[in-house]
């Protein structure tokens, strides 16, 4: 029987003020007693820090500039000691339960555990949940697993490495494409894990400025230009269809308040 896991939740965060106090509630508020929390904040120059500071329960917290994501994402493995690590930004939360129900079906055997994750536009409202998925070939088309509910274990980044910080936005993909290739186990946990809210950082960046990444991470694990060609102009196009379904979503959601509205008149 698999040991009861240390699972060490890591927020990295920046001028996050106005979000980052539901992140650390959503995180302390778990029933789970081995857990550890660890906050890696790029040096905010808003009020981050004094609504972090209101918050007991929290094992570390470091604030200095950072050279990006992934080496923020670095900084928070280093400066944790879980047997499982997952990362939740700063405008993101963690479901009720999420690492007890994690912690339940942790086998030992498995170098990552993916879940799914609620993902929630926060102009519209509309969430839809995600699957994640077990394999990413050269070529991921449709396939993710968001950092969110991504349970990676320390020894998985100790045999694969861990964030590339030549990769300034999908370096999660990039560290997923480079696992698979190496030959890491995955386990599908069937669990809501939490909540992904759009517009952070990444999210908010426009696609076409990510092209470099997209290009280098297909290059990096096997791929050729007409292959990272091919896979950047997939991501384009499935983010001008979900861009789609948030307007549908937002026109959709006015109607129906309009029409409450109209009903009680």
């Amino acid at each position: 029987m698999a040991k009861t896991p240390k699972i060490s939740v890591i927020t990295i965060s920046y001028n996050s003020a106005t979000t980052i106090g539901k992140t650390i509630e959503s995180v302390l508020s778990q029933d789970y007693p081995n857990t550890e929390y660890v906050i890696i904040d790029g040096g905010s120059t808003d009020s981050t820090l004094d609504v972090v500071s209101r918050y007991k329960g929290i094992a570390k917290v470091i604030s200095e500039p950072d050279n990006g994501i992934s080496d923020a994402f670095n900084k928070g493995i280093h400066n944790s000691t879980g047997d499982l690590i997952v990362f939740i930004n700063s405008d993101d939360e963690l479901l009720p339960g999420a690492i007890s129900k994690v912690a339940e079906q942790y086998c030992g055997k498995a170098d990552i555990y993916c879940c799914n994750v609620i993902m929630r536009d926060i102009e519209t409202g509309f969430s839809c949940r995600e699957k994640p998925s077990t394999d990413f070939p050269i070529m991921p088309f449709f396939r993710h697993c968001a950092h969110q509910g991504m349970f990676a274990t320390r020894s998985c980044y100790e045999k694969y490495g861990i964030y590339d910080t030549n990769v300034r936005w999908p370096m999660d993909l990039e560290f997923l494409m480079r696992a698979y290739r190496m030959g890491a186990k995955w386990k599908y946990l069937d669990i809501d894990a939490a909540i992904f809210n759009s517009g952070g950082v990444t999210y908010s960046v426009p696609i076409y400025k990510k092209k470099n990444d997209y290009l280098y991470i297909v290059r990096k694990n096997g791929g050729n230009a007409i292959q990272g060609w091919t896979f950047f102009l997939s991501i384009v196009s499935t983010n001008i269809a979900k861009k789609f379904l948030n307007i549908f979503a937002k026109n959709l959601g006015q109607r129906l308040r309009y029409k409450q509205a109209s009903d009680k008149t």
